[in-house]
């Protein structure tokens, strides 16, 4: 599905990414963890075509997307939810979550698109001619996935879903990622505290000063002493 090799990402100067390589299959959970300006929002921003890859591939289902833009990418089916959410708050919530029927056409109806949105995220129902300027940061993070889910991607990209959010929130929103999972798209998930990472991901890449210094399954995060203090201090 997606497989990121060697890429390196370098801005104003300085290397912020420095050789990336991931893979992230249909069906699949990836998590990529790190601390604060490890690189994880550059390697989202980099596969979405909204930061220039100094070198390396970005490849999507066998087919190059290094180096398109962000609105080649979201076409080829990769969906985005940033982590400040970006909902529109001028919009309603049944208008932002309709947005990306309009920009790309799947066998899905836009209808059908819609109705599994809400289906993921049932909450939002209440709140569909409710203002994006009305709601919390959590309501805002679903209406962001939400609008991600409602382009009907291969792909979705989620960066740091959880981050910052009420607990009381958080179980919504991670109930939401698993019904997603469940429909056999990738999903691909930054984030910088290893206790967010949801119990059923598959697998889980490590970010550091923009090198990824771990892959593997979360059971075996811990057991390099290196990697257990670089997650254990992003914790």
């Amino acid at each position: 599905m997606l497989s990121v090799r060697d890429l390196v990402v370098d801005i104003d100067g300085s290397h912020i990414l420095r050789g990336v390589s991931l893979e992230a299959n249909a069906g699949e959970l990836v998590c990529l963890v790190g601390r604060n300006g490890a690189g994880k929002s550059t390697t989202f921003r980099t596969i979405m075509g909204a930061r220039r890859a100094l070198s390396g591939a970005i490849v999507l289902e066998g087919r190059d997307i290094t180096g398109l833009a962000p609105f080649e990418i979201a076409r080829r089916g990769v969906g985005f939810a940033p982590e400040e959410s970006e909902v529109f708050g001028d919009l309603t919530v049944a208008e932002n979550i309709l947005l990306p029927t309009w920009t790309r056409v799947t066998q899905r109806t836009a209808e059908e698109r819609e109705k599994l949105a809400y289906r993921v995220f049932p909450r939002l129902e209440r709140y569909r001619a409710r203002g994006g300027q009305q709601l919390s940061g959590g309501e805002r993070k679903m209406v962001s996935i939400a609008r991600a889910l409602a382009l009907d991607p291969k792909l979705l990209l989620l960066d740091e879903p959880t981050e910052g959010l009420s607990p009381a929130i958080v179980p919504a929103i991670v109930d939401g990622i698993a019904s997603i999972r469940q429909l056999g798209q990738a999903v691909l998930i930054a984030e910088s505290n290893l206790h967010h990472v949801p119990d059923f991901a598959d697998r889980l890449y490590v970010i550091e000063r923009g090198e990824i210094i771990f892959a593997g399954t979360p059971a075996d995060v811990r057991k390099d002493a290196a990697v257990a203090r670089v997650v254990d201090g992003a914790a």
